[in-house]
């Protein structure tokens, strides 16, 4: 038995009225009487198919990629390094690999367009309209929750209605604090509590596993594109390669970083201990991390990228939300602008007029915070692709 084993998210190690909260929720699916697979892999199957997933192929990861380098990875590729990370955890500790799947597949749902960048700009506009905070992690639960729409059965518009244990482990996956332990949380309450990103950890140890697997997955492939992509002074790589050798290899790529810290991390974790690294490894991922926000993610050659994305989300902003104030003085006319009138179908999925079964957030779209979030909500949802054009 692995040593994580009894402790995962399993049916028959947990209490009866534990397991029936992971595998909840917020009202039932259509079922099939042939169907073979758990509720964990419903909601795998689910996410795969949802278009939030699909759009992730054209969002930014870290380098905005209008050249068109396929070897750059978009936040996509990222969501694969996650879930292969994760999995390779969780079969060695023993958790439940279709859980950990899911949540992984799941985490970044809630991204903007133009990676971190775009994510800020629509903090900004939130905070300034709807007094609220954007943050990706939240975001991704709302998505998955009230956003995101996939046909049933019977071509009906449904809300994901994914189970409590994935949502968790979406909401709660924030990696960016430095954390030398990492143990889930005991409480199962409602996942509106969270305020602020990494406020709570995830309530099982495969949304744990996640949250660690997504730090290492970005940190050994932010370097490697940064290198592609010529960030990277060579003294630059000569003090990369200085402080990453931590086990004598001679190369310095993602291939070398991830694997390291994914055995450090499978020998130094237990129940007991919950999941850490050795003090040396921890070390070594503190100061990549560094090394990463001062000479990537501040490097100057991103500055103008952020300008760009900055016009681009604050002019979509404005072009919509004068759109919305003109159809509520009552110009109904179809819009000469395709991208308008493809937002005015998007919001009609979500108004009281769908004959849809799924969750009406915007209501009857007339009063200003209504339209602002479905502003916004649009915004959030888009590609950099879809925003340029």
């Amino acid at each position: 038995m692995n040593k994580f084993e009894k402790q995962s998210a399993r049916q028959n190690n947990l209490p009866p009225e534990i397991w029936e909260k992971l595998i909840s929720r917020k009202s039932n699916l259509y079922s099939r009487d042939d169907d073979i697979r758990n509720p964990f892999m419903r909601d795998y199957t689910r996410i795969l198919h949802s278009l939030a997933y699909r759009r992730l192929k054209h969002k930014t990861q870290v380098f905005f990629n209008a050249g068109g380098n396929d070897h750059i990875c978009t936040r996509i590729e990222h969501v694969a390094h996650v879930e292969s990370v994760a999995n390779s955890i969780a079969r060695n500790l023993g958790l439940n690999e279709d859980l950990t799947q899911a949540i992984a597949m799941g985490h970044d749902l809630g991204h903007a367009p133009f990676g971190h960048e775009g994510e800020e700009i629509l903090r900004e506009l939130t905070m300034e309209h709807l007094g609220m905070n954007f943050w990706h992690e939240q975001n991704g639960l709302y998505f998955v929750d009230k956003v995101e729409l996939l046909s049933d059965n019977e071509n009906q518009k449904q809300n994901l209605n994914l189970t409590y244990a994935v949502r968790d482990g979406i909401i709660s996956h924030c990696g960016e604090k430095d954390q030398s332990v990492i143990r889930p949380r005991k409480e199962l309450f409602d996942l509106k509590d969270f305020s602020s990103p990494g406020e709570f950890e995830a309530c099982t140890w495969e949304g744990c596993v996640v949250k660690i697997s997504d730090t290492i997955a970005y940190l050994g492939r932010d370097i490697e594109d940064a290198i592609t992509l010529e960030y990277l002074s060579e003294e630059q790589i000569d003090m990369l390669s200085h402080m990453a050798r931590i086990r004598d290899e001679k190369a310095i790529n993602t291939t070398v970083i991830m694997h390291n810290m994914i055995i450090d991390l499978c020998e130094n974790s237990s129940p007991e201990e919950g999941l850490k690294m050795s003090d040396e490894m921890a070390e070594q991922m503190r100061t990549i991390k560094d090394f990463n926000r001062k000479y990537i993610y501040g490097n100057s050659r991103l500055v103008p990228f952020r300008k760009y994305a900055k016009l681009i989300l604050n002019e979509l902003y404005g072009a919509l939300k004068a759109h919305c104030e003109n159809r509520l003085h009552g110009n109904t006319a179809k819009s000469r602008y395709k991208f308008m009138n493809e937002f005015d179908d998007w919001v009609m999925l979500y108004t009281e007029g769908s004959s849809y079964p799924n969750e009406k957030i915007y209501g009857d779209m007339t009063s200003e915070k209504k339209y602002i979030r479905a502003c916004i909500d649009y915004i959030s949802g888009m590609t950099d692709a879809y925003a340029e054009r």
